[in-house]
């Protein structure tokens, strides 16, 4: 039966838009593996797709657990509008732009930069490819992401090698990278808080929308 259907980059962010009630593809935590994703989702007969999961924060207004639903997405320097019903399903536009990156923004000096350039509110890998694809077959997308990382913080390198291809945390390569890097253990226990929060704000609405769904 058709339906709409969510991508998503990581196998933590799955488990929580399962909620949602739609097919769920899982990125890898890479731009190409959304893309993938996305592109397997329509094949299944999806009639529209959704960016679920965690952003980079761009603005410094917007703290860990931010809620965003853009009203566009701004992919290669082009503006793509979400689809305004599609959008409301999810709670309403809260925010302008929504930037879609290849590469993470690891750092505070990076987000603000990207801030000043674009004024997008946040950043993250998967919407841009759910917005291409989308484009590309002609049906409505929308996203709904909560901001893990506030644009002062500087990602420690441990969570850069932290996901496998399965968007899955990776114990040995952290561990590994913890070992060898000690002092980034603060940065690392700050960003885990903001990630639960992240994650929290994401149930909260999962169950709003599923009550009113």
């Amino acid at each position: 039966m058709p339906t709409l259907a969510v991508v998503v980059g990581l196998a933590a962010e799955a488990r929580i838009g399962r909620g949602l009630g739609y097919p769920v593809a899982i990125g890898g935590g890479t731009a190409s593996g959304a893309e993938v994703a996305a592109r397997r989702l329509v094949a299944s007969g999806a009639v529209g797709l959704i960016s679920f999961g965690l952003a980079g924060g761009l603005d410094p207004a917007l703290r860990a657990g931010s809620l965003l639903v853009p009203s566009a997405v701004l992919v290669d320097g082009r503006s793509v509008s979400t689809n305004a019903a599609l959008s409301q399903r999810l709670g309403g536009c809260s925010t302008g732009l929504l930037l879609a990156a290849r590469d993470v923004a690891a750092s505070a000096a990076a987000k603000a930069a990207l801030f000043a350039a674009t004024g997008a509110a946040a950043v993250d890998l998967e919407s841009g490819a759910v917005a291409r694809v989308a484009t590309e077959h002609r049906l409505p997308f929308a996203a709904l992401r909560a901001i893990c990382d506030p644009a002062e913080r500087d990602l420690p390198p441990a969570a850069l090698i932290a996901l496998d291809r399965r968007g899955a945390i990776g114990l040995a390569r952290v561990l590994g990278s913890v070992l060898a890097h000690p002092s980034q253990v603060p940065g690392l226990l700050a960003l885990a808080a903001d990630a639960a929060a992240a994650r929290r704000a994401l149930r909260e609405a999962v169950a709003r929308i599923h009550t009113s769904g």
